[in-house]
């Protein structure tokens, strides 16, 4: 199997940055993986927030402790997403194909280097 496909499926299914790393390119997968990892921590910050209002809403009686009631405030809560949120998505998204594509054109760098290595011996 190729460096480039190697590193394509590392970006893909493991985390954005790995393909890079696995190319030892560590400045650019240190990147997207902080990156990525500040996306994260955003969207999971603004959904524990939104956990903990809807759960303060059930425990003063707010929202009776009826399973179609709450499903209904999780829902609306969600449709209400925040800009940070958005962003945050976006950003990860754009992360993790920048990290597929660029991890490709440099596995592809590498594969023609050791190619014509092992040519020339």
């Amino acid at each position: 199997m190729s460096k480039s496909l190697k590193a394509v499926l590392f970006s893909a299914f493991v985390f954005p940055g790995s393909g890079h790393l696995y190319l030892r390119k560590p400045v650019q997968g240190s990147l997207l993986v902080v990156v990525s990892i500040a996306c994260i921590t955003v969207l999971l910050s603004i959904a524990l927030e939104k956990a903990q209002q809807i759960s303060d809403k059930i425990l003063s009686g707010e929202i009776p402790l009826d399973v179609t009631r709450i499903t209904e405030e999780i829902t609306s809560v969600a449709a209400g997403g925040t800009q940070w949120a958005d962003i945050s998505t976006y950003l990860l998204l754009l992360c993790w194909l920048i990290g597929m594509v660029d991890s490709y054109r440099v596995g592809r760098l590498k594969d023609k280097a050791d190619n014509s290595i092992d040519q020339e011996i």
